[in-house]
């Protein structure tokens, strides 16, 4: 819940102009995903909503349909990041609708899973993660699941400025990997590292084979921040 119109727009500006071999999306509050959408017209960022209802449209007031989202340009959108699921509650059922609904109006997922410091220090980890990715991907095919990304976001790292260290990481991404091939043999999906993510431990996250690239919090709101972040994937 960052940036008014004008601060987006101009945030917009300035990563459309990072020189990188990076694949690069920016997700906006949903008052500037339109405005947005015209800045990143026909250049190599992509434009995410950062959540939507599961709904196609409905008395739902104040929620967003995924088709709305299609219609003012978005390609992707955010779903079971951790603040929904820790502050608003949303359940893996409720994230499983919000894929599959997604799926449907032909947007591409980025799901997100991850453990919180108590089911971490109680050795939890690989548990939870598999329950909330095997509940999150019911009844997704084979062939919708090349279009979605996974990312890992420990809790505990999210807005703390601890981050998972490259073996942390690695280890609990690998198994992220393990359970995917399980549900999904031969497909490979991308999966992204979020929490805390900042230039300065960017390269040594990259280096994790299974890391394919990010999901940036705080870094992301500051475009020179982000444009080094996005440099530590051209090396």
């Amino acid at each position: 819940m960052h940036k008014n119109v004008p601060e987006a727009i101009e945030l917009a500006k300035a990563v459309k102009k990072i020189k990188s071999k990076a694949e690069m999306l920016i997700c906006p509050p949903f008052t500037a995903l339109y405005p947005v959408a015209g800045v990143l017209k026909g250049s190599k960022v992509s434009l995410g909503a950062q959540n939507m209802h599961q709904e196609e449209k409905g008395a739902f007031t104040g929620e967003i349909a995924p088709g709305m989202l299609k219609d003012i340009g978005c390609e992707y959108v955010i779903l079971g990041h951790s603040e929904r699921r820790h502050i608003f509650h949303e359940e893996n059922d409720t994230i499983n609708a919000k894929v599959k609904a997604a799926l449907h109006a032909g947007l591409k997922p980025i799901l997100c899973a991850g453990e919180t410091l108590e089911e971490r220090d109680a050795g939890h980890t690989k548990q939870v993660l598999e329950y909330q990715l095997r509940n999150g991907l019911k009844g997704v095919s084979a062939d919708d699941m090349k279009k979605l990304t996974v990312a890992y976001e420990p809790v505990w790292a999210i807005g703390t400025g601890k981050t998972a260290t490259a073996e942390q990481a690695d280890d609990a991404m690998s198994y992220i990997k393990h359970v995917l091939e399980g549900l999904y043999q031969d497909i490979a999906v991308r999966l992204l590292y979020g929490g805390s993510v900042k230039p300065d431990n960017a390269a040594e996250l990259l280096a994790v084979p299974v890391i394919n690239g990010f999901l940036i919090g705080g870094a992301s709101l500051d475009a020179e921040q982000f444009a080094k972040i996005a440099a530590a994937a051209d090396k």
